[in-house]
């Protein structure tokens, strides 16, 4: 389906000049630190029209399935270094018949014995790709507060959520994201950030959501892989976006509002923003916060 560093795109592209609009899509997976919430604010920031759309820390994909919306066709090239997750945003494009069907399997199973049957999809492996995307997708649907959290031999450790009735198959929605996957002949990645956009040249769009830099030390949450994501690592990237401001890219960035984050970026377009913590087990305890849009144009640019 894919490999670490790269898929191929299919030789024919299908032809699909317009989006249908019985139904927008909407991320498929629940992903800690997804951009639903921050939409509002990031749409000022989102040029009109460019070539290609880079997001190498897919997670949810809130903004690219916000994209897709009301823009003129573009293609996607969409990475995140979790393999899992990239399969899964593979399987929907190309497999996803096959995929509601092991979805449906699993609810179904699911009913009879909830807690029993989440723990033995967990500890079970996957025989082919659907497999494995069926088995991500129902983990992430099923698991505790919507988590994906792996150990350090990269286990899925997150324990069972107590949901009543979880949406394991949407099938409409996954029909909807399949499209619209086809329709940017998205291209997956499972690489890192600076691997995925090599590529990129003048004029294209960057979207970058990485583990954000933890406001405290309590508040460290950057196990989505087996690595974590360091100050050092920050500064990486803050080296890399400056690289692709050269390059004449188009580079909007999200973080924490922290003195390390404002350092790294000082010589860029900062707005604060307010948002919600979206780590927490209680819904009402996710109190707002200040966060970081950042990007290396002006609106008169786009």
């Amino acid at each position: 389906m894919f490999d670490q560093r790269t898929q191929s795109e299919d030789k024919t592209v299908e032809k699909l000049p317009s989006l249908p609009r019985a139904r927008s899509p909407r991320p498929f997976v629940k992903w800690a630190g997804g951009k639903g919430q921050l939409l509002q604010q990031l749409e000022r920031y989102f040029p009109r029209c460019f070539p290609t759309y880079y997001e190498p820390f897919l997670g949810g994909g809130a903004v690219f399935f916000h994209l897709v919306e009301d823009r003129p066709r573009f293609n996607a090239v969409l990475s995140d270094i979790n393999k899992e997750l990239i399969n899964a945003y593979a399987i929907v494009k190309s497999n996803v018949e096959d995929l509601i069907k092991q979805l449906r399997c699993h609810a179904a199973r699911y009913k009879l014995a909830p807690k029993e049957y989440y723990y033995q999809v967990r500890s079970e492996e996957p025989l082919d790709d659907v497999e494995r995307a069926a088995r991500l997708i129902f983990l992430n649907r099923t698991c505790y507060n919507g988590l994906y959290r792996v150990n350090k031999m990269g286990e899925f450790n997150v324990p069972f959520g107590r949901y009543k009735n979880p949406t394991i198959c949407d099938k409409e929605n996954l029909l909807a994201v399949s499209h619209v996957l086809r329709w940017s002949n998205a291209k997956f990645l499972a690489v890192d950030y600076i691997e995925a956009t090599k590529d990129a040249e003048r004029g294209d769009f960057l979207y970058f959501d990485p583990p954000y830099q933890p406001v405290s030390v309590t508040a460290n949450f950057t196990s989505y892989t087996d690595s974590g994501f360091s100050l050092n690592d920050q500064m990486q990237l803050g080296d890399r976006f400056k690289e692709l401001s050269r390059r004449g890219c188009k580079a909007l960035l999200s973080n924490s509002n922290t003195e390390e984050v404002r350092k790294i970026y000082h010589s860029y377009h900062l707005q604060k923003v307010e948002a919600l913590r979206a780590i927490s087990c209680k819904a009402d305890t996710r109190k707002g916060h200040t966060e970081l849009i950042i990007n290396n144009y002006t609106r008169r640019q786009l």
